[in-house]
């Protein structure tokens, strides 16, 4: 019987730190090869093989498409694509963005869990909101091992919180414990294979960027629901993961229910301050035809005027404190998010 020869291992904020504490404690004779993906701004050049490759002994780079994957070896997932691995080889998904984040976690996780099933190991570490719960329960589901950062140990405990909400973990570990045990239970038979469901090689292919991709395929994995996607403005579909509850718009935009309470607010503050500007200007224009009016001495019209600017300046106040309250609530959750 195979072992347990594919880790998946999904990071955003504090992530840098949490793999090269990893990679560190990992053996070099590690029978399994290591699937890698961090939250990462496609602007700017990432060095994470190069730190890698000098703090510990296995072998980092960044994936290419249709490469094998190999034992001993840490696989990166490349700015602005999905790490997936299909048919033992990786591949690099073009598809939408999910928790507005490419490369996201989740479609690296339910990719092995695909492929690989009770072969792979997956863990989420430190990092902020919920990308990587939908992705573990997936590989739970096909026969894998789920790990979870301890969130008291984690740089940003969010994302490990989230998982362990949704999933029940076969390990919770501090980071620290994490290398021993990933070369632990790389070396431990997988359990029989467990055949993935139809909904979760679908996801796979939306982030692989398939074209057959359509609306009736997402009727059989959700229900429509009220919302609009924040992405592309298209109709979306509420997909039940038992305690999880996600959304997905007919292109492929994926996003948690948090995150998508995120991005409306983003859309809202966005239309409000376009609407600011509007009024502003409305405001500007009748302020002068009130000057105007005053100064040809056409009383009536000046009065006219005036009304309307006083209603405008009402309008505007109300506007502002709306685009307040939302800055207010987002500074309060970033308070509390970056708070031990």
């Amino acid at each position: 019987m195979a072992n347990r020869d594919l880790i998946t291992v999904g990071t955003s904020a504090g992530g840098v730190a949490a793999l090269l504490e990893i990679a560190r404690g990992l053996p070099a004779d590690l029978p399994a090869a290591i699937l890698v993906s961090i939250h990462m701004s496609p602007l700017f050049r990432s060095e994470l093989d190069v730190l890698l490759n000098r703090v510990g002994p296995l072998r980092a780079s960044f994936a290419e498409d249709g490469e094998p994957c190999r034992p001993q070896h840490i696989y990166i997932a490349p700015p602005d694509r999905h790490l997936l691995v299909i048919d033992e080889r990786l591949r690099l998904g073009k598809g939408p963005r999910e928790n507005n984040a490419r490369p996201a976690i989740d479609p690296m996780l339910r990719s092995a869990a695909v492929c690989c099933g009770s072969r792979s190991i997956g863990a989420v570490l430190t990092g902020t909101l919920g990308d990587g719960a939908s992705g573990l329960l997936a590989l739970s589901q096909c026969g894998g091992i789920s790990i979870v950062q301890n969130p008291v140990d984690a740089a940003f405990s969010e994302m490990p919180l989230n998982a362990l909400d949704r999933v029940r973990p076969d390990h919770v570990a501090k980071l620290a414990e994490i290398p021993g045990l990933l070369a632990r239970l790389a070396q431990e038979p997988a359990g029989e294979p467990v055949r993935a469901p139809a909904s979760i090689a679908f996801e796979v292919s939306v982030a692989m960027g398939d074209e057959r991709y359509n609306m009736d395929e997402m009727d059989r994995i959700g229900r429509r629901s009220v919302l609009t996607c924040p992405d592309c403005q298209g109709v979306m579909w509420e997909i039940d993961e038992g305690d999880l509850l996600r959304f997905r718009c007919h292109v492929g935009h994926a996003y948690t229910a948090e995150l998508m309470s995120i991005a409306l607010d983003e859309n809202l503050r966005r239309a409000l301050a376009g609407a600011l500007r509007a009024l502003e200007e409305r405001l500007a224009l009748a302020r002068k035809l009130q000057n105007q009016a005053e100064r040809d001495r056409l009383g009536s019209l000046a009065a006219n005027w005036m009304h309307k600017v006083e209603e405008l300046q009402e309008n505007l106040d109300v506007i502002r404190a709306a685009i307040h309250r939302i800055d207010d609530l987002r500074a309060r959750e970033g308070a509390a998010e970056a708070s031990p």
